[in-house]
């Protein structure tokens, strides 16, 4: 005969019609093969393991984020140097500026009347700014879609993309408003929506909202009043949507030198076209 009262007692709480004999070594209850998870003394059953894990899971939040996930975060922005520096640049010769007096912009401004004596203008203008909003806003933008785009493209793709489309910002200008002070990264920014949407139709994605952000960010420039390059903002559209379908159309590693060949290209017919429309409109 089997006493019921024993056979009870030696049968898993979870699993009654098993006989065991072995106990969870935190809570003391009976348990079978199934239900035990080996531990570093015996074994536990299910709701002592659930239970160590909840406890567990708090307690790293309520430290935060470990070293190693810290230096991962770290680590992963260098996959963006190239946006990180642009900005830092960018600030900083803002900041020296103001401090000067605007001493800084005088040398490094875009007028296309003194292309052949500084032609170093037609970059540099990329790096000074008016006034807070206007470089705030730049900055932000450089900081969404630079990091994209470099993480997409590589450092110097998204660097040739940048100053090619500031310097067919500065190109068209030289031909639709010669002899006029320009400041600002908006030509290169312009370039980075029209590249990005480029690129996003090119893999199936559907950008449709980008295209809007571009027009009502483009359609700004022509209000009275905004004292804002409109042609900077369209010579850079049109430099970033050639630029991101020679990027679309080249992506197979066996075409990486017509790639380079098309971007250097670029870069050679903006600077030449500079030097175009200065002597088109003001030589």
């Amino acid at each position: 005969m089997t006493d019921p009262t024993a056979a009870s007692s030696n049968t898993c709480y979870r699993h009654p019609d098993r006989q065991s004999f072995v106990l969870c070594q935190r809570c003391g209850r009976t348990i079978c093969p199934e239900c035990q998870t080996p531990a570093a003394v015996g074994v536990h059953c299910p709701e002592c393991v659930r239970e160590q894990r909840a406890r567990f899971t708090e307690n790293r939040r309520a430290s935060g984020p470990s070293s190693l996930t810290v230096a991962r975060r770290r680590f992963a922005m260098l996959d963006q140097k190239a946006t990180v520096v642009l900005i830092a640049v960018s600030v900083v010769v803002w900041l020296l500026d103001r401090l000067s007096g605007g001493f800084l912009s005088q040398w490094l401004a875009y007028n296309s009347a003194l292309l052949p004596t500084q032609p170093w203008r037609i970059v540099t203008v990329l790096f000074v700014h008016s006034g807070v909003f206007h470089i705030l806003f730049n900055m932000w933008a450089l900081f969404i879609f630079g990091r994209m785009l470099e993480n997409m493209l590589g450092t110097w793709r998204f660097l040739a993309l940048y100053f090619i489309a500031g310097i067919s910002g500065s190109m068209l200008v030289t031909f639709l408003a010669p002899g006029t002070w320009v400041v600002g990264a908006s030509g290169a920014i312009f370039g980075l929506f029209a590249a990005f949407f480029v690129l996003q139709r090119s893999l199936g994605n559907n950008a449709v909202q980008l295209l809007v952000i571009i027009g009502l960010n483009l359609v700004i420039g022509f209000l009275p009043g905004t004292n804002i390059s409109w042609q900077a903002h369209v010579g850079g559209i049109l430099a970033g949507f050639v630029t991101g379908f020679v990027f679309a159309r080249t992506r197979n590693i066996r075409q990486r030198g017509l790639q380079t060949g098309l971007l250097v290209l670029e870069a050679v017919v903006a600077i030449a076209l500079c030097f175009v429309g200065y002597a088109v409109t003001v030589g």
